[in-house]
């Protein structure tokens, strides 16, 4: 059921706690390490250091590297720092002296930092410690006489805040430093290159340690070393990055997916549409890709003097697709879906396995409609979404009602009926939902789903957007009621996201341990000699003509080292082939999930199999 989230570890409460608490930990987190980072390396150059879902970061100009021993130290120190229960204290202050004070501490971002605030804000630091009285003239709440402290114990940053009062509403042990990593200053690959010590921080230990536990998890099921240990595909830096070569197995899994994919939408009154990877430049430029996305997309070609770009969306071929003829009302809805492959660029520091990548397929879908059909599409859309996604196993899910950014396009009446279908589309099926205000596209409101995986992470996958702007930018047109050239609504949806993401998002939902009616390899045959490899050869091949991916271990290894094997590679059906087997013409059934079920037919083990992979159930 949406919204009721099923924890996989016990309590899991670290996903309970109040955001704003945690937000304010964190950040104030991100200064405490940059107060120990300096004082063990003073050498070291503060940048900025914000707030994460998880914990925070600081990013370091230094010229040695930070190491593991390093880490040990700082939280050490960072410990030492919570426990003295320093106040933290807000300045107000101005540009002139806050300049020539950072010019004399010598450190360069904080002097891009401060220059990058707007004139006529307010330009605030926070200190860690007890400050100089001399310097800190305009400070609130005035907490120095709170605790007796040294004058030399402070840190102060420029920052926005919020923050905690005092350090010590830290739990010491709540904390931990998790990893190292490279970055750019301001994301910009011509800028420094910089170091990002990146941190966790809870309200309490048990939430600390829920979360390490469900770290660890996520690392047993990372797509990436599991995509590799079960050769399901490959990202090759020959070339170039970015770019998934699907491998037998993955790509046996792929079928599955899109064939199930296709019949669903063909039983749902969808049309199937293939389109091209590539069309002259103009066409970004009228949908306004070009201007919007320019920075996501890859360079042009020149093609006999003109420009043309690989596309980085599939909608606007839909669009020209639509303008081919001219509709009727009567033709509306219009359902139109693709597995159409694109292609962004993304900086190489920002690739992740199959999660992002450069060249994707999305399980792109738009529909064209009257503006009194969005309600019962959206509709629609959203039991199409529910039926593929609890298939493959997905049952809980975060939604977002996304509303009018105050950047867009399109009249206030037709924003205001499209969100309200959208809201009694939602409401009709049931569902609960977050309106997020303004966080709409330019082009009209939205919903989002997030899925929630076995080890209660959420994922953002399904999105349903109405649009007002291609139909404008296209002129598209239809023959109204009472004969008068009307505009139909364009919805974008997609339930997958795209297969290569989704496929990532299943390997690690399922540890690699796919359902049976998933599984690259259904059954493998195991025999136990020579002697009983033509007979498993044979059932290898009924099984293959009635439909199952079945294959023989060929190996020559023992018994044993064979179930091992399988086991390894999570194979959800083993069948043992011995002598006993070949002469009662049977077959020694083993599964994953259940072990030992005895001798079957191959009749027996076809009926079984055939109504397991129906029901997407366990042999």
């Amino acid at each position: 059921m949406v919204s009721q989230l099923s924890r996989s570890f016990s309590g899991n409460t670290w996903q309970q706690s109040d955001p704003q608490q945690l937000l304010k930990i964190r950040h104030t987190c991100a200064h405490i390490l940059a107060m120990a980072v300096q004082t063990l390396f003073p050498e070291a150059k503060a940048t900025i250091g914000p707030w994460t879902d998880t914990g925070f970061y600081y990013d370091f100009d230094r010229a040695i590297s930070f190491t593991s021993e390093d880490l040990v130290q700082i939280e050490a120190e960072m410990r030492r720092i919570i426990r003295a229960n320093l106040p933290i204290i807000r300045e107000v202050v101005g540009y002139d002296s806050i300049r020539a004070e950072i010019e004399q501490l010598n450190e360069p971002y904080k002097l891009e930092i401060l220059d990058r605030i707007p004139a006529g804000e307010p330009i605030t630091r926070y200190f860690i410690g007890n400050p100089d009285s001399g310097r800190a003239t305009q400070i609130e709440p005035s907490l120095i006489d709170a605790i007796a402290l040294p004058p030399d114990e402070y840190w102060w940053d420029l920052c926005a805040g919020p923050h905690l009062d005092f350090t010590g509403e830290i739990h010491p042990d709540a904390i931990s430093l998790e990893s190292i990593a490279g970055a750019y200053w301001r994301g910009d690959e011509t800028k420094a290159q910089l170091q990002r010590i990146y941190g966790t921080a809870w309200e309490t230990p048990e939430q600390l340690q829920a979360y390490l536990q469900q770290r660890e998890e996520a690392k047993r099921r990372d797509h990436r070393k599991l995509g590799q240990d079960l050769k399901l595909f490959s990202l090759e830096e020959d070339a170039g990055g970015g770019l998934v070569f699907w491998h037998p197995r993955g790509a046996r899994m792929r079928r599955i997916i899109e064939d199930y994919w296709r019949q669903s939408h063909i039983d749902a009154g969808y049309e199937l549409l293939y389109t091209p990877h590539i069309a002259n430049l103009d066409l970004w430029k009228t949908s306004g890709h070009f201007d919007f996305y320019r920075d996501s997309m890859f360079d042009q070609m020149d093609i006999e003097e003109q420009q043309y770009q690989i596309k980085p969306m599939n909608c606007p071929f839909h669009v020209l697709t639509y303008k081919h003829e001219l509709h009727s009302y009567r033709e509306f809805p219009i359902r139109w879906a693709e597995l159409g492959t694109v292609y962004r660029y993304e900086r190489s520091g920002a690739l992740h396995g199959l999660m992002r990548v450069r060249g994707f397929t999305q399980d792109d879908a738009h529909i064209f409609c009257l503006p009194e059909q969005i309600e019962d599409e959206i509709l629609g859309v959203l039991n199409l979404t529910e039926q593929i996604l609890s298939d493959f196993g997905f049952s809980n899910y975060e939604v977002n009602l996304s509303t009018r950014p105050p950047q867009s396009v399109g009249s206030d009446q037709i924003w205001e009926k499209a969100t309200i279908a959208l809201q009694q589309a939602l409401d009709r099926k049931g569902w609960n939902y977050v309106i997020d205000e303004g966080g709409g596209a330019f082009y009209g409101p939205k919903i989002d789903l997030k899925i929630e995986d076995a080890i209660a992470r959420r994922w953002q996958c399904s999105t349903i957007q109405v649009d007002f702007n291609l139909p404008e930018r296209f002129e598209m047109e239809y023959v109204a009621a009472d004969g008068t050239r009307q505009r139909p609504i364009m919805i974008h949806r997609a339930i997958f996201g795209s297969l290569e993401r989704f496929f990532g998002i299943l390997i690690e939902n399922y540890a690699g341990d796919f359902p049976l009616w998933l599984a690259p390899i259904q059954v493998r045959l195991l025999p136990i000699s020579q002697d009983q490899r033509d007979y498993a050869e044979a059932i290898a091949l009924q099984l293959k003509q009635t439909g199952f991916r079945a294959e023989v271990d060929r190996t020559n290894e023992r018994l044993g080292k064979q179930i091992r094997t399988a086991e390894l590679e999570k194979i959800p059906v083993v069948a043992v082939v011995g002598k006993k087997e070949v002469e009662s013409q049977t077959l020694s059934i083993r599964t994953r999930p259940k072990g030992e079920l005895g001798a079957l037919t191959l009749s027996e083990l076809c009926d079984r199999l055939q109504q397991a992979v129906f029901n997407h159930a366990t042999l």
